[in-house]
């Protein structure tokens, strides 16, 4: 299933929003019309919350099935109400924006290059699945710039062909380059999605619709 929708006036939702299979966090302010469509189309619980007292939770968490990395400014009442229902790690590092730097799912992640080894370990063991570095498309944060699930990945239409191959190797899926949102190559701010389902931001054309839901394999 796939709904076009926006986080109040803004069609960059994946920005707001990050999603597994069964669990959503969603910006402490968002409307409960936006909750719904979450909840309806990605088939999850929702829990609203800020992080680093910010509403944009989708850039500064990376999640999965195993658990939550978030930004380490986090504050202590954010971290505990996430980790009381997935295992919560604190990402201590300067480039703490864990949803930007982090592509993953259950098989696997892409992370930032410039992520020392130790940091790259501890996101291994909070996600449990095998770390890679890479830039993708000359961007060091491959979460931004990428949206995968368990079924497909999305990716930024400039990646190469060796970068393509990185990601299904990695992540175990299929992908597929395309934009969101009227021809943004920011794909991971544009898009929520777990393998049920995607929320997409209203300014996707038919096209760019087309495209997501066979790089998510959404049929």
């Amino acid at each position: 299933m796939m709904r076009l929708s926006r986080y109040g006036g803004n069609p960059n939702l994946g920005v707001f929003a990050v999603t597994n299979e069964s669990l959503c966090l969603v910006a402490a302010d968002a409307s409960p019309e936006f909750v719904r469509t979450l909840e309806e189309t990605l088939g999850v619980e929702t829990i609203l919350t800020t992080v680093a007292g910010s509403f944009v939770v989708g850039s500064l968490v990376a999640l999965n099935s195993n658990g939550a990395v978030v930004s380490g400014l986090s504050e202590p009442l954010e971290i505990q109400r996430i980790d009381e229902r997935i295992p919560c790690t604190v990402l201590d590092d300067p480039q703490n924006a864990a949803g930007n730097n982090i592509l993953v799912n259950d098989k696997g992640a892409i992370v930032n290059p410039n992520y020392g080894p130790e940091v790259v370990a501890s996101i291994s063991d909070a996600l449990g699945v095998e770390c890679v570095s890479s830039s993708i498309a000359g961007c060091n944060t491959p979460g931004s710039v990428c949206k995968a699930t368990n079924k497909g990945c999305i990716c930024h239409l400039d990646a190469s062909d060796d970068e393509v191959a990185l990601i299904s190797d990695v992540l175990g899926v299929e992908v597929q380059r395309t934009s969101v949102n009227h021809g943004s190559r920011v794909v991971g701010a544009g898009v929520v999605a777990n393998s049920k389902g995607a929320v997409v931001g209203d300014d996707t054309t038919p096209i760019e619709m087309g495209k997501i839901e066979d790089g998510l394999g959404l049929y």
